[in-house]
């Protein structure tokens, strides 16, 4: 029993809160999370350095708008130029997806430089230190967002270890012209024997089914044929699944009196959940940035938060992309994908930060 569980996962959620409602979804309200929990913590350190907390109301519009437009254009630009430049109308569909954190990082860190220089009384590495805390709190709830959203997931762990992201597939299966009521993936307990220890695991989907007119040879040949088509020809499902196209469905129907129960014994891929591991990342990064300042608040050198911000979040970010999946087919003739290119400049830059921070500290510790 215990092993059945570390084995693998079937990941299959309802990305939108309230089942029937799909505009209100985990993503957008992890999202908004971030910007209003942050905003309570930028009360929390104005109120505890001397500074009007009522400045904080301003700074959240500078963040929320830097954030969005540069994450949009940071899409566009690193990943999509062509498609989004011969249709620039697309660039304002923001709920179609495609956001890019790099770009909300140059971004915030141009809007918080405008941000200082209408606010007196706040430097600007002083401010961009305080920001940092909170954006790696925020970074820890989108990519829970994108956990739930099951995208950006990892490249395939080779072991019975992993995630297997289902939903696709289910909402691949409900396009069937057939009465179907409820689609739902899950593990297979009673399949343990079926674990090979190369990636290809054991996958279920019980599609519920009204009779209707059908006679159930007439749906088990419909099924066979239909399903079959869904697990072995999309790229979505191949990319997700295991299904042999080669080798007849598995398949059973079970009568249940006013409708019927296919269970679709199959095969999915276990894959890496980088999202988790980002997200755990950058909650750790926001709990000892916070820690830090707690300790030490105003004592800390300007931009040496800034520094270790960059270092450790784009740092992190490099290695995890290495067990991710690229984000569009470009990205597969690259030595480093494009979340690892963007990174190092932001690293390099980090170390510049924290030079300068701890050089300008020593200097100013000698004329005392």
């Amino acid at each position: 029993m215990i092993n059945s569980i570390l084995y693998y996962v079937v990941w299959s959620p309802n990305p939108s809160i309230f089942s029937g409602f799909d505009r209100l979804r985990w993503y957008s309200l992890l999202f908004a999370m971030g910007f209003i929990i942050s905003q309570q913590f930028m009360i929390h350190f104005f109120k505890k350095e001397g500074h009007d907390e009522n400045l904080v109301d301003k700074l959240t519009i500078y963040m929320v708008l830097a954030t969005i437009i540069g994450a949009r254009l940071g899409h566009v630009l690193f990943y999509e130029p062509e498609r989004y430049l011969s249709n620039p109308i697309d660039i304002l569909k923001v709920w179609e997806g495609g956001l890019a954190s790099h770009g909300a990082a140059i971004s915030i860190l141009i809007a918080l430089w405008l941000y200082a220089r209408r606010t007196p009384g706040q430097s600007y590495l002083w401010v961009v230190d305080r920001i940092v805390i909170v954006v790696a709190l925020t970074g820890a709830l989108i990519r829970f967002g994108n956990l739930m959203n099951s995208e950006i997931g990892g490249k395939a762990t080779g072991t019975d270890s992993g995630f297997v992201f289902a939903r696709e597939t289910e909402e691949i299966l409900n396009t069937m012209k057939l009465p179907i009521t409820s689609i739902k993936a899950y593990k297979p307990l009673d399949r343990q024997a079926e674990l090979t220890g190369t990636g290809r695991v054991p996958v279920n989907f019980d599609i519920e089914i009204e009779k209707g007119s059908f006679d159930e040879a007439n749906l088990k040949s419909v099924l066979e044929r239909d399903v079959k088509y869904a697990l072995t020809r999309f790229n979505s499902s191949k990319k997700y699944m295991a299904e042999d196209p080669e080798t007849p469905l598995n398949l059973e129907i079970r009568d249940q009196g006013d409708h019927y129960l296919a269970v679709v014994k199959t095969f999915g891929q276990a894959k890496y959940p980088t999202q988790i591991y980002e997200s755990l990342t950058y909650l750790l990064i926001f709990i000892l940035l916070f820690l830090g300042w707690k300790k030490y608040k105003s004592e800390i050198p300007e931009g040496l938060y800034l520094g270790l911000f960059l270092i450790s979040v784009f740092g992190m970010r490099f290695v995890w992309e290495f067990f991710k999946e690229n984000q569009v087919d470009f990205e597969d003739s690259l030595t480093f994908n494009m979340g690892q290119a963007l990174s190092i400049p932001l690293v390099v830059i980090g170390f510049g930060l924290i030079f300068y921070s701890l050089n300008n500290k020593r200097k100013q510790s000698i004329k005392n």
